[in-house]
């Protein structure tokens, strides 16, 4: 799934492609991605390029107030061509879910593999209409995002840290990867209680937060859309690395399952050499 800096990425590069042509056609592939009636997606049509953002993982082209946002969701992708096809799109018959065709013949496809559809896309007049952008947190690597404002979000909260990172209406995101890896940096367990960090820690966490994210943001630029991928995937200390040695001390990278994910961290850096129980009901905490 595309976290913060990929997304980011997809911005900067939709931006640097899209903003000044206008909306020619607008297809959808499959009715179920489009989340929102009215505006229809026609309304896109015709309108120039003003801008293009991110909320958390949301991505928003503004069409001459009208606003295309999407989330790409775990296996949604974001296809671009510089000459898109003539061919109609055939609904059910290609991962395609929206294609966008543009004044000088560009364009994209917003596309998803496997068999769990969750690509979601939306046309509103305000981002604010998609209910995902309203109830989302903070975005950690805004300009007045402060540690102090971390403390605050950590401040009585029971919940493990770990699914704190991840919680979309907490901090606008950060994913299962990011998560990872601000903890690996940090050299905090993924089971600690937010409530129980002390000043310390809240301090070592807010660094390796903003570090992480803005190093992660600032490699991004520049690559096509096609490589942020496996540039995301290379960059990784710990997460999808169970098994290989931690880039820090050496140790081997472990996992720990569940039923839909997994995390990955290194117990010399992170948990005092202990490993953590396989188990999402660990007792083991720090």
């Amino acid at each position: 799934m595309p976290e913060l800096p990929e997304v980011q990425a997809l911005v900067d590069f939709l931006a640097e492609r899209t903003v000044g042509l206008a909306v020619t056609a607008v297809e959808l592939g499959s009715i179920s991605v489009l989340k929102t009636f009215d505006p229809p997606p026609q309304a896109l049509v015709g309108a120039p390029v003003d801008g293009v953002s991110r909320h958390g993982k949301f991505l928003d082209i503004d069409c001459d107030g009208t606003h295309l946002v999407f989330h790409l969701a775990r296996a949604g992708w974001l296809r671009w061509s510089e000459a898109l096809p003539h061919t109609v799109l055939r609904p059910g018959k290609s991962p395609i879910g929206l294609r966008v065709r543009l004044s000088d013949d560009s364009g994209f496809d917003l596309t998803e593999a496997g068999t769990k559809k969750r690509l979601a896309v939306y046309v509103v007049r305000s981002p604010r209409d998609v209910p995902g952008v309203a109830s989302l947190g903070p975005d950690p690597l805004a300009a007045d995002f402060t540690r102090d404002d971390l403390a605050e979000v950590l401040r009585g909260k029971r919940a493990q840290v770990k699914g704190l990172l991840r919680d979309q209406s907490v901090l606008a995101g950060i994913g299962n990867a990011y998560s990872d890896e601000i903890l690996h940096v940090a050299g905090m367990s993924p089971f600690a209680v937010a409530s129980s960090l002390d000043d310390a820690a809240v301090d070592r966490l807010y660094s390796a937060l903003r570090d992480t994210l803005t190093h992660a943001v600032t490699t991004a630029p520049g690559r096509p859309a096609a490589e942020l991928k496996d540039a995301k995937r290379a960059g990784m200390r710990v997460h999808g690395r169970t098994g290989e040695a931690c880039p820090v001390c050496g140790d081997v990278v472990r996992e720990v399952s569940f039923a839909d994910s997994s995390l990955q961290y290194c117990a010399t850096c992170q948990t005092g050499g202990k490993p953590l129980a396989d188990r999402r009901m660990s007792r083991l905490l720090k």
